[in-house]
C-alpha cells in the first residue's frame, strides 16, 4: 500500500493539509465500553467516590442504570414527602445492603408503612441508620426485622419506639451484631419496671439474650437499665458504651461483668458509677480498651483495681473532670500492672514525675500520649517522658504549664516521634517550634496552637471593618462570652471569667492602638532558646 505525502510549504497561507489514502477506520469512534459486561462496569463504579459515581450516571443510559443496580450505600433524607418517591427511588437502588434515613427534629418522618415498604424492596439489608424518625412505630420496626434477616447494625437516635420494637430486632435478627440506642423517647419509667406501657415487660424478659450481638451503645437514655438483663445473656458481647445515661450502674455492670466475663471494650462516660462498678470490671480480665470519661466518684482505688487484673489493657482513657480524685497513685499501678499499654490519654488529671517515669520505664509499647488541661505536667515531666519513651510516636499536649525548655529535650529524645500537637501551652514561642523542627527533620511533624493566636485573628476580623467598630465589637464579645473553647470531653482549661477577661484585653489593646500596658516593650520569649 502506497502513501503519498504533500508537504506544506512555509510561505503558503492558509496550510495545505496532509492527505492520505488510508481511510480512517469507523471503529475508531466506536463505544469500548459496550464490550464489558455489566459486572465489571460495577466494579469500577466500586471503587469511585459518592460524587464520581453520580457523574457517572450521568454519562448514558445505560451507566445509569448499572450505577444504580450496584450502589449498595444509600443515604436519604426521611422527611414525609420522601414517601411518593420511594417506589422510584427503590426500583432503581434495588442492591441496597447499607441504608441511613436521616431527618430533622422540625419536621415529620415517614411512616410505618414507608419503612414496610422499604424492608420488602430491600431485604437484604445489613445495615440501617435511623435518625428523628418520630412518626415510626413498633409496628413498623416489626415488619422490618420480620423482613430483614440479614440485618448485622442497626442505629436508632432520636425516634420514638421503645422495648417492644427493639425486643422484635433482638428476636427476628440473629445475625445483629453491633446496636447502637440514642435518645428513644419510648423508653420510659413505669414504676415497676422500664416499658412504654402498662402490659410491656422489660427487655429481657423471657429472652435469654443474642448469641451474635458483639458491640452495644446506649446513649442519652433516662432508663437505659432496662437493658442490663438482655445484655448480660450476650455470651459474646465485646464491646459495651453506656454514655450520659442516667440512674445507678454499679449494679449493673456486676450483673454484666458477672455473666459476660469476656468483654474486651468498655466505655463510660458521664454516668452514676464509682469504684464499686470498676472493682465489677476488673472481672473481665480480657478487658483492652477502657475510656472513663467524667466519673467523680471514681478514684485511684478503682484504677488500681482495674490494673492488678487486667494485664491486657491497651488504650486507657480518662478525664478526671478535674476532682483529683485520679492520680499518681492509679497510675503507678497501671505502670506495673499493664506493660503492654499502647494509649494514653489523661484529661483533668493531675500526675507527675512520680508516675509518668514508672509508666514510660515499664510500658514500653507506648505509642501515643496525650496530657490535656494537667496542672502539673511540666518541663521535668516532658524531660522524663522525652528520656524514657523510646516507642512514642505521638504526643498531645494542651492546657499544660509546659516552656520552651521541656520541649528542648525532645530534640534528641523519642526516637520513634513522629507527630506532636500542643495547644494552649502560653509558655511555648514560635520560635522554640520552628528549631525543633529543624532539628528533627521533615519526617517529624509539630503543630502550635495557642489560645492568644485565635484571639488575634478574631480581632483582625473586627478590625477589618473601619464604620461600625464600636457595634461589631460588642457583638464579638457577645458572640465569644456563648463559645465553648473545649473540644469532645476535655474539659475548659481556663475559668469562664478569664477566657472573657483576655478577650477584654486584647480588645482594648488593639482599639488603644496596640500598646499593653507597658508600652509594647515586652521582652522576646525566644531569646533564651536553647542552641541547637
Amino acid at each position: 500500500m502506497e502513501i503519498e505525502f504533500h508537504f506544506l510549504d512555509p510561505q503558503s497561507i492558509p496550510l495545505v493539509p496532509i492527505k492520505s489514502p488510508i481511510p480512517v477506520p469507523a471503529t475508531m469512534h466506536r463505544d469500548y465500553t459496550l464490550d464489558l459486561p455489566d459486572e465489571c462496569l460495577s466494579l469500577v463504579f466500586s471503587s469511585l467516590s459518592q460524587s464520581d459515581r453520580n457523574k457517572c450516571s450521568l454519562v448514558c443510559h445505560r451507566w445509569y442504570r448499572v450505577e444504580g443496580q450496584s450502589r449498595q450505600r444509600l443515604s436519604l433524607h426521611a422527611a414525609s414527602a420522601l414517601e411518593a418517591l420511594l417506589p422510584t427511588l427503590l426500583t432503581r437502588f434495588d442492591s441496597v445492603t447499607k441504608l441511613a434515613l436521616k431527618n430533622d427534629r422540625r419536621t415529620d418522618s415517614i411512616s410505618d408503612d414507608s419503612l414496610s415498604f422499604i424492608s420488602t424492596k430491600l431485604p437484604r439489608l445489613t445495615r440501617l441508620k435511623l435518625r428523628s424518625c418520630k412518626q415510626i412505630t413498633e409496628q413498623g420496626i416489626s415488619t422490618l426485622a420480620t423482613n430483614c434477616r440479614w440485618l448485622r447494625k442497626i442505629s436508632c437516635a432520636s425516634c420514638s419506639f421503645g422495648p417492644s420494637a427493639l425486643a422484635a430486632i433482638l428476636i427476628s435478627c440473629p445475625l445483629l451484631e453491633d446496636l447502637s440506642l440514642k435518645r428513644l423517647r419510648g423508653v420510659i419509667n413505669k414504676g415497676n419496671g422500664y416499658t412504654n406501657n402498662a402490659e410491656e415487660v422489660l427487655i429481657g424478659a423471657g429472652f435469654t439474650g443474642s448469641d451474635s450481638l458483639r458491640s452495644i451503645c446506649l446513649k442519652d437514655l433516662y432508663n437505659a437499665q432496662c437493658f442490663v438483663q438482655f445484655l448480660a445473656g450476650c455470651k459474646n458481647l465485646r464491646t459495651i458504651k453506656i454514655l450520659r445515661c442516667s440512674g445507678p450502674w454499679d449494679g449493673s455492670l456486676d450483673e454484666i461483668s458477672s455473666r459476660v466475663p469476656g468483654i474486651t471494650e468498655v466505655h463510660l462516660e458521664k454516668l452514676q458509677v464509682s469504684d464499686k462498678g470498676l472493682f465489677c470490671l476488673s472481672k473481665c480480665t480480657d478487658l483492652e480498651i477502657l475510656h472513663i470519661v467524667k466519673t467523680p466518684e471514681c478514684t485511684d482505688a478503682g484504677i488500681a483495681e482495674i490494673a492488678s487484673k487486667c494485664h491486657m489493657l491497651r488504650k486507657l482513657h480518662i478525664d478526671g473532670w478535674r476532682t483529683n480524685r485520679i492520680g499518681d497513685l492509679g497510675l503507678i499501678e497501671i505502670s506495673k500492672g499493664c506493660p503492654k499499654l499502647q494509649e494514653l490519654v489523661l484529661v483533668g488529671v493531675n500526675p507527675t514525675f512520680r508516675s509518668l517515669d514508672p509508666i514510660a520505664g515499664n510500658c514500653r509499647q507506648l505509642e501515643r500520649l496525650a496530657m490535656c488541661g494537667c496542672e502539673t505536667v511540666g518541663d521535668s515531666e516532658v524531660a522524663c517522658l522525652s528520656a524514657r519513651c523510646t516507642m512514642l510516636r505521638k504526643l498531645c499536649i494542651k492546657g499544660c504549664p509546659v516552656s520552651d525548655n521541656g520541649l528542648a529535650a525532645l530534640a534528641q529524645g523519642c526516637p520513634s516521634l513522629v507527630k506532636v500537637k500542643l495547644k494552649r501551652c502560653g509558655a511555648v514561642t514560635p520560635k522554640c517550634i520552628e528549631w525543633l523542627r529543624a532539628i528533627r527533620g521533615d519526617s517529624f511533624s509539630i503543630s502550635l496552637d495557642t489560645m492568644e493566636s485565635q484571639q488575634e485573628q478574631d480581632m483582625d476580623i473586627v478590625v477589618g471593618n473601619e464604620t461600625g467598630a464600636g457595634d461589631q465589637m460588642t457583638e464579638m464579645i457577645d458572640g465569644m462570652a456563648t463559645m465553648d473553647l473545649t473540644t469532645g470531653s476535655q474539659a475548659a482549661q481556663q475559668p469562664r471569667g478569664g477566657r472573657m477577661r483576655a478577650l477584654m484585653l486584647v480588645a482594648i489593646r488593639r482599639f488603644s492602638g496596640g500598646a499593653g500596658p507597658s508600652g509594647g516593650n515586652a521582652a522576646n520569649p525566644g531569646d533564651n532558646l536553647p542552641s541547637a
